[in-house]
C-alpha cells in the first residue's frame, strides 16, 4: 500500500512553549529499555475492583517524555502519509483528534515503551473536609485526587503486552496505524466515503502482507485485528491523563496536538 509503505519522518521542528516543559529533561534514563526488558512479563487480566481504584505513573518525569516524543514521532508518520495530506485540513484536524491517543499506543508498543503506576491513596471523609481540597496543590506523582482507573490502564497494558507477543513487523505497524487514522464513523467528514476506502484498503494490504509473511500462521490477521479491537477500545481521555496531565495541567490536549502537528 503506497501511502503507508513509503512514509519517512520528517525533519525536526523547534520546539514550542509546551513541548519543552516535557521533552526538556534529556538526562533521565531511557524508558525504550525498560520496555524490552518487560517483554516477557505475561499478559494481566483486568481486576474486578480496578474501576474504582486510582493510579498514577511511577515515574511521571520519564514516561511523559517518553510519551511525547513517541506522539511527535506518530504525528510526523501522519503528515507523511500521502492519502492524508490529500484530505482537506478539517478532515486531516478530525482524524488526528479522534486517533491521536490510539496512534500513540500503537507507536509506544512499537518502540518498546512500558511503564509502570502506583496507587493514588484516597483521603478519608475527614480528611477531605479538613484540607478543603488543598491536596489538589501537591505535586508529588500527581497523588492528591487525579489519576486514571487501574482498569484502564490494566486495558493499555494488555494491549502492548499482545503487540509484543504477536512480534509485530514495522510494515504491520504501519498498517495498523493506518486503519486507526482513517476511521469513517467520525461525524461531519467531508470525505467520508473516501476515508471508508482508505481503511479497507489498509485493512485489505494488511492481509495480503500477512498472507505471504506467515504463511504457516493462518491465524495471524485474526490475531491482529484482535489486537486492532483493544486499541480501539482504549480511552483517549485515560491516555491524556495518565501520559500528559503530569507535564501540561490543565493546558488542553487538543492545544498541545496543535502545537505539536501544525506548529503552532
Amino acid at each position: 500500500m503506497a501511502c503507508f509503505d513509503s512514509c519517512q519522518c520528517l525533519g525536526e521542528r523547534g520546539q514550542r512553549s509546551i513541548l519543552y516543559s516535557i521533552l526538556k529533561n534529556d538526562n533521565q534514563p531511557n524508558q525504550h529499555s525498560q520496555g524490552r526488558a518487560r517483554l516477557a512479563v505475561p499478559q494481566q487480566q483486568a481486576c474486578s475492583c480496578g474501576s474504582k481504584k486510582k493510579v498514577v505513573l511511577r515515574s511521571p518525569q520519564t514516561t511523559c517524555k517518553a510519551a511525547s516524543e513517541a506522539l511527535l514521532k506518530t504525528l510526523k508518520f501522519v503528515k507523511n502519509v500521502l492519502c492524508f495530506r490529500e484530505l482537506p485540513a478539517e478532515d486531516q484536524l478530525q482524524l488526528v483528534r479522534n486517533s491521536w491517543a490510539q496512534l500513540l499506543v500503537l507507536g509506544m508498543a512499537q518502540d518498546l515503551i512500558d511503564f509502570e503506576t502506583i496507587e493514588t491513596p484516597e483521603l478519608s471523609m475527614l480528611q477531605n473536609i479538613l484540607t478543603s481540597g488543598q491536596g489538589r496543590q501537591e505535586t508529588a506523582h500527581g497523588r492528591s485526587g487525579q489519576g486514571v482507573s487501574l482498569t484502564d490502564v490494566q486495558g493499555i497494558k494488555m494491549f502492548l503486552n499482545k503487540c509484543w507477543g504477536l512480534d509485530i513487523s514495522t510494515k504491520e505497524y504501519a498498517y495498523l496505524k493506518g486503519a486507526i487514522l482513517f476511521n469513517p464513523d467520525i461525524a461531519e467528514l467531508r470525505c467520508q466515503s473516501y476515508i471508508q476506502a482508505l481503511q479497507s484498503e489498509a485493512h485489505q494490504a494488511l492481509n495480503e502482507y500477512v498472507k505471504v509473511t506467515h504463511r504457516r500462521d493462518a491465524t495471524r490477521f485474526t490475531k491482529l485485528f484482535i489486537a486492532l479491537s483493544m486499541l480501539r477500545s482504549i480511552n483517549a481521555n485515560v491516555v491524556a491523563g495518565l501520559f500528559f496531565k503530569p507535564v501540561i495541567g490543565t493546558v488542553s490536549m487538543n492545544e498541545l496536538l496543535l502545537e505539536m502537528f501544525y506548529g503552532k
